[in-house]
């Protein structure tokens, strides 16, 4: 009977949980596809690329929709066993709800371990090749485009009007060309009645052949200033321009250079990166404590002292040695009423001396603190490095933890809502899943402020909702219900007495 029931809940869990994870792909997908759209719109980007880029970011989000499909599936499985009053059966035939749900334990485990497995290999790659590409898409210049009555600056050098363009597409009329290479104060214009433009056969060139026309340039040699020189003016019944389009084109930019971040290296990688910042922090605190004794020197030169100054120490010094020691306490202020008493050091030498001294001991302090504040924003950023690299390695195991947490939070949901189908599930998922997304925000932000250390963020989620994940399976193991309202009422009910004779009794006082 155990493996119908096993092969009862595996079958009844797979369908859903497919569903509901490709749902989840496609929704986070489109959730970041917004966001960049701006950034590809326009840019005349081929349908190949943009498959490309969409490809490589439904992998990256395979990892944070498997909680959600495992959260939609396990609610309604437990919901529709509990509507038809299947695990009620199951549970008077002396069935706990811990064995029910203990071959979806063991389906947890797979995707738990394939999740792992994307944090781990699939997702770096594909953030490397969706940084450079979205990056190249960044960089490419928007698609050419010619419309009617509008100047365009897309060449480089080149500034083109175009009045009138027939529904061939490629007949045009009163053409304006700006020549804008060398002098921008120098005439050099083509205007043309009319003409063709077409692309070449490999598209990488845009020809316009452009008839009766009149081209007009002004000459100024750039050795001569304030002088006159000729103007030109050539008329013609047919030209031909070329355009380069080839600047137009996407060029792939180096990989290498996007391989250092944290989210396109693996758990190894990011453990030795995160041994060698930590390297790179010791050996800066160690240059600060070497650095303030390397500004410290000792004072070589006696001071300079009068007779009656000198003799006056040394009886002070007599009648320390022959008298014992006695502590009096004495006002400063009356101290500094006494003008042969030294106040500072500084005060047995000259007054010449004094001002060098001084001076010397405020650019040391200035070079001090300047130094200090670079070292320790330098130790900040390492620090920031450092959990970042953290949190990026330890949210690859969080997040295939929390598979199992789901399960534990969608099944006894389902068993106590009695709900099956995707509407309740639904609700809940989106309710808890929720919550899951707010937190891990929240606690990336905290570690990138150092606020909190990389590690402990990345497992901080999982810390708060697997409590909530034991409590509900222990209600519906129990068969208690989440919110007894019969309860509550009673308890709101002795507190509204509870005030009532409060306030008789004030008033009859």
């Amino acid at each position: 009977m155990f493996k119908k029931l096993d092969k009862l809940l595996v079958t009844s869990f797979i369908p859903p949980f497919i569903v509901a994870f490709c749902i989840a792909v496609f929704v986070l997908m489109m959730q970041f596809v917004w966001v960049y759209i701006d950034e590809i719109i326009g840019k005349g980007v081929e349908l190949f690329v943009l498959i490309e880029l969409l490809g490589y970011l439904s992998v990256s989000r395979i990892p944070m929709a498997l909680p959600l499909g495992v959260l939609i599936a396990s609610v309604m499985v437990m919901g529709n066993l509990a509507e038809r009053y299947e695990l009620s059966s199951f549970k008077s035939a002396g069935i706990s709800l811990y064995r029910v749900m203990l071959p979806l334990m063991y389906v947890m485990a797979a995707v738990s371990l394939f999740s792992f497995y994307c944090s781990n290999n699939l997702i770096p790659v594909a953030n490397l090749k969706f940084g450079s590409r979205l990056y190249d898409i960044r960089r490419q210049k928007p698609a050419l485009s010619l419309e009617e009555g509008v100047f365009n600056d897309d060449f480089e050098d080149f500034v083109i009007r175009i009045k009138n363009k027939l529904a061939d597409n490629q007949t045009i009329e009163d053409v304006l060309i700006y020549n804008q290479t060398g002098n921008f104060d120098q005439i050099n214009q083509i205007t043309a009645k009319s003409g063709k433009m077409f692309t070449s056969a490999d598209k990488q060139y845009l020809v316009m052949q452009l008839k009766d026309g009149v081209q007009y340039q002004e000459l100024n040699p750039s050795n001569q200033k304030n002088e006159k020189y000729p103007f030109v003016r050539t008329s013609f019944q047919k030209l031909q321009k070329v355009y380069d389009l080839r600047e137009f084109s996407m060029n792939k930019t180096d990989e290498e250079l996007f391989k250092s971040h944290q989210m396109m290296l693996k758990t190894a990688e990011l453990s030795h990166k995160i041994d060698s910042i930590n390297q790179k922090v010791a050996e800066r605190r160690h240059s600060v404590a070497e650095m303030v004794p390397r500004y410290l020197t000792a004072l070589k030169e006696k001071p300079k002292t009068d007779g009656k100054a000198k003799s006056k120490a040394d009886s002070l010094m007599k009648e320390l040695r022959e008298q014992p020691i006695e502590i009096r306490y004495e006002d400063p202020a009356a101290q500094t009423k006494k003008p042969e008493q030294v106040q500072s050091f500084i005060q047995l030498y000259t007054q010449d001396k004094q001002e060098s001294l001084l001076a010397r001991a405020k650019t040391t302090t200035r070079s001090v603190q300047s130094e200090l504040i670079s070292l320790n924003e330098s130790i900040q950023r390492s620090l920031k490095a450092r959990n970042q690299h953290q949190y990026e390695m330890h949210i690859k195991y969080s997040i295939a933890f929390i598979c199992f947490v789901f399960l534990f939070i969608g099944a006894p949901m389902g068993a106590i809502v009695r709900k099956g189908g995707f509407g309740y599930p639904l609700l809940i998922a989106i309710v808890y899943f929720m919550i899951f997304i707010v937190l891990n925000i929240l606690f990336k932000n905290l570690t990138e402020q150092l606020v909190l250390n990389g590690v402990l963020a990345a497992w901080m989620p999982v810390l708060v909702l697997a409590p909530l994940g034991m409590f509900l399976t222990m209600k519906a193991a129990r068969d208690t219900s989440f919110f007894n309202t019969d309860q509550f009422a009673a308890r709101m009910l002795k507190v509204w007495h509870w005030v009532m004779r409060k306030k008789v009794s004030s008033h009859t006082s």
